[in-house]
């Protein structure tokens, strides 16, 4: 390929985070202190990446770093093959989100990696969830920023709020907002979706919330959401499912009345430790025809 393709661009240069590690029930470990760069060299496009875990717990052995990790990247817009040797895969991705699938012989762990590139064009939204087979096994993620230094005062805040759980207001009704893009299975733009999630707390475990998308995609539903400690559960009326947080990170699977279901990610770019759910919810959701992905959304909320 003689030139980069458009999300090769987006990730262009070094960027710097420090996400933390997850077991499978959501319990935080440590914390991964990362340089990361997609390079784009005569034609071939290699990615590098560099650091080391502190802490860990049970998981430190498998996935502290030996050695810097590099690989090979067949470059598109399609799909993005990862031809190892750290990593062996595909990626593919929609406008400023990509979703990979791949190996890691290193970590001996299956990979399914969420990248949202945020509109500022400077922070990505990055998690990780380790697999054996189709078992959890852990999760890594954090906030990256694009800077050719590490920036200090960002790094101090993703040490501070790394292990925060993900947990809604539980006594201040309102609700999130936010323009987000469509995109369809192909990987081409369908057009702007405004996502509303209002929040209707009941009690310190249980919030009513109402759904609305509008625009190139409508949907509506209202959905009874319980916690037990880092799981959600969505119990009705109109929807049906559960999720698992890692940290400020929730994955939710929901599953409609019709033939429609939603796996997602929703992540709080800014909670902090104490009684602050985060003003800024960073989104992503996979929308499914039966078993078939027929779009994509992506898009920042913000808390009104």
């Amino acid at each position: 390929m003689s030139e980069p393709s458009e999300w090769q661009n987006r990730i262009a240069g070094e960027w710097h985070g420090r996400p933390s590690l997850f077991n499978a029930k959501g319990v935080w470990c440590g914390y991964e202190d990362i340089r990361r760069s997609s390079v784009f060299e005569d034609g071939k496009t290699t990615y590098y990446m560099d650091g080391g875990l502190e802490g860990g717990g049970e998981l430190a052995g498998q996935f502290r770093l030996g050695a810097p990790f590099a690989f090979g990247v067949i470059d598109s817009d399609s799909n993005r093959v990862y031809t190892g040797p750290d990593f062996f895969g595909t990626g593919q991705p929609y406008g400023g989100f990509v979703d990979a699938h791949y190996y890691g012989p290193g970590w001996q762990v299956d990979l399914n990696t969420w990248n949202h590139n945020l509109p500022d064009g400077e922070t990505q939204v990055y998690s990780s969830v380790l697999y054996q087979g189709w078992t959890v096994v852990g999760c890594f993620n954090g906030v990256y920023k694009r800077r050719e230094e590490p920036p200090l005062d960002f790094l101090a805040d993703e040490t501070r709020n790394g292990p925060v759980p993900f947990i809604l207001p539980t006594k201040k009704a309102g609700g999130y907002e936010g323009v987000c893009e469509l995109w369809g299975a192909d990987q081409k733009l369908i057009g702007d979706v405004t996502v509303t999630l209002e929040l209707e707390p009941i009690d310190l475990l249980r919030t009513r919330a109402h759904v609305t998308w509008s625009g190139a995609l409508e949907r509506s539903y209202t959905v009874e959401q319980r916690r037990n400690g880092t799981q959600l559960f969505y119990e009705g009326p109109d929807a049906w499912g559960n999720a698992q947080a890692f940290g400020r990170a929730n994955f939710p699977s929901v599953h409609f009345t019709d033939v429609t279901k939603i796996k997602g990610r929703e992540f709080m770019i800014d909670a902090t430790p104490g009684m602050n759910a985060g003003e800024t919810l960073a989104v992503s959701y996979e929308v499914f025809d039966g078993n078939t992905l027929s779009s994509v959304i992506h898009g920042v909320l913000t808390w009104r």
